[in-house]
């Protein structure tokens, strides 16, 4: 299984630099990667990470740097040479061909023919039905990769992975649209690699699934390697300082408050067949956290709350004021803004500008004389820009050329603008890296401190547990659970999200 440190690494890359112009993107690239290893590689958004990862990819050419495989000194010019060279990447989006079956798709330009060239099907679908059983997964050749999940889709490109004979894979977000079923389905299948000696290089934003997977760290921060341990020497502390310069400590900025008037009643929910009798308040100056797992129902109710979705029955109020249901624009004139789990799909129009986006919301106050008034479109989303920390130096710029963290910023200002008296928030740092992670969470605190009322919905504990006044936790679309601040821990939340008693049911009076 895993080799002894001191085993010549599979794959040795020192001192690796690249420039695209006057923007060096990599000024001093170090990995060491080894046979049986899962090694995580983090960093903030910028800090290198893709660069290096595409120049072991062989989509880019390194300026200075070597790299060696197996101890041997090679430089790719290709995807393709590295690909021989048992390089293999796995990315969040797998790019798979939807017509076509699983394992045409692992074969594709390089199936076994006969002599008469004849593709041998029965060969091919019996050598990929093989691997998909190495893997553990119920899967057959024959399938048709449309409408497989992300999850499945990602285990046909590790099959091809191994079909090609890779002994190092790279996984790049691997995680980050899968439900908790399929990340430990995706766990158990990188455990099997490990005892297959193959080296994974592990890129993740979730520092829980460092410690639960990896063997080994390594911490990059502007265009260079800062940082390098075993896992075992770490925790969550050590990782974040390291990664963004400040303790753990200043990562969750909420103070306890004393919660205000009610902004947010609702009162016996129900959509049938997504969720029932879902009933609770949130408070003036107050994070109450919607926890619970994929498909419990939560982002459903947040829909419904919108306005976005149909209700069956409940009623919903504002501030003490009946919300008409199923209309959005009633929602926001009432003063409840939402910033949806897909900021890409949902939040954003990628190809317009900053300025454009986040302006979007209130663009009838910055009319004049039947026309959108740019300079004030600009003002505005500077003023929002600059309270978030937005990193953009031009608002006429796409959003779509933004990170993931400017992104979610661009969306959260978006809403502020209209200046809501309660926010729902559906994974708000979802996909972005530490540092972003801070300052999204900076400002919630900020945002609650002057008063607003915060509905949370988050998959991830630590940001559940770091910022949330109280949690109600979800399961098969009802609360099962609500949980204060004090008596709040992971196993706790967990229990009652598969089911198991959890805390206190109810809502504020």
């Amino acid at each position: 299984m895993q080799e002894p440190t001191t085993a010549v690494p599979r794959l040795q890359l020192t001192h690796a630099s690249k420039s695209f112009g006057r923007v060096r993107a990599l000024s001093d690239g170090e990995l060491v990667l080894r046979s049986g290893e899962v090694h995580a590689l983090l960093g903030e958004n910028g800090a290198g990470k893709s660069t290096l990862v595409k120049i072991l990819a062989g989509v880019h050419r390194a300026d200075t740097g070597e790299l060696r495989i197996d101890g041997q000194l090679r430089e790719f010019a290709s995807p393709a040479q590295a690909r021989d060279a048992g390089i293999a990447v796995i990315y969040q989006e797998p790019t798979l061909f939807f017509d076509l079956s699983i394992a045409e798709n692992i074969y594709m330009g390089r199936q076994p023919v006969d002599r008469l060239g004849r593709i041998r099907y029965d060969t091919m679908h019996r050598e990929v039905d093989a691997l998909l059983v190495s893997l553990g997964v119920d899967l057959h050749a024959d399938r048709l990769v449309r409408g497989l999940s992300i999850a499945d889709q990602q285990v046909i490109e590790i099959a091809k992975a191994l079909s090609l004979n890779a002994n190092v894979l790279i996984m790049d977000e691997p995680t980050a649209a899968l439900s908790l079923p399929e990340v430990e389905r995706l766990f158990a299948i990188v455990r099997k690699l490990r005892e297959r000696d193959v080296a994974i290089l592990f890129i993740t934003h979730r520092l829980d699934e460092v410690f639960t997977l990896t063997q080994h760290v390594t911490i990059m921060r502007d265009g260079a390697k800062v940082f390098d341990a075993p896992t075992a020497d770490l925790d969550t502390a050590a990782i974040v300082a390291k990664m963004v310069g400040r303790d753990l400590e200043t990562f969750y900025p909420k103070a306890d408050v004393v919660p205000g008037d009610v902004r947010l009643a609702v009162r016996g929910l129900t959509r049938i067949g997504v969720f029932k009798d879902v009933s609770f308040d949130v408070r003036a100056g107050e994070i109450v956290a919607l926890a619970g797992l994929v498909g419990a129902g939560r982002s459903e109710v947040a829909r419904a709350i919108f306005g976005i979705d149909p209700l069956d029955a409940g009623e919903i109020r504002i501030a003490g004021k009946r919300l008409a249901p199923g209309r959005p624009a009633a929602a926001v004139q009432a003063g409840l803004a939402l910033v949806p789990e897909d900021r890409r799909q949902q939040g954003l129009a990628l190809e317009l500008s900053i300025a454009r986006n986040a302006s979007m919301t209130v663009l009838g106050r910055l009319v004049r004389f039947g026309l959108i008034s740019a300079r004030s479109e600009t003002e505005l989303a500077n003023r929002w820009g600059k309270r978030l920390q937005l990193k953009a130096d031009d608002p006429a710029a796409p959003v779509g050329t933004l990170s993931g963290g400017n992104q979610q910023k661009v969306v959260l200002g978006k809403w502020l603008a209209t200046h809501p008296q309660v926010l729902i928030i559906d994974e708000p740092t979802r996909g972005i890296d530490v540092g972003a992670k801070a300052e999204v969470y900076g400002a919630l605190a900020e945002l609650v401190r002057e008063g607003m009322a915060v509905l949370m919905i988050s998959s991830e504990l630590p940001e559940v547990l770091g910022m949330a006044d109280r949690i109600l936790v979800m399961h098969e679309g009802r609360i099962s659970a609500e949980i204060a601040r004090a008596d709040a821990s992971e196993e706790r939340i967990m229990s009652a999200a598969l089911g198991q008693s959890g805390g206190h049911l109810g809502h504020a009076a």
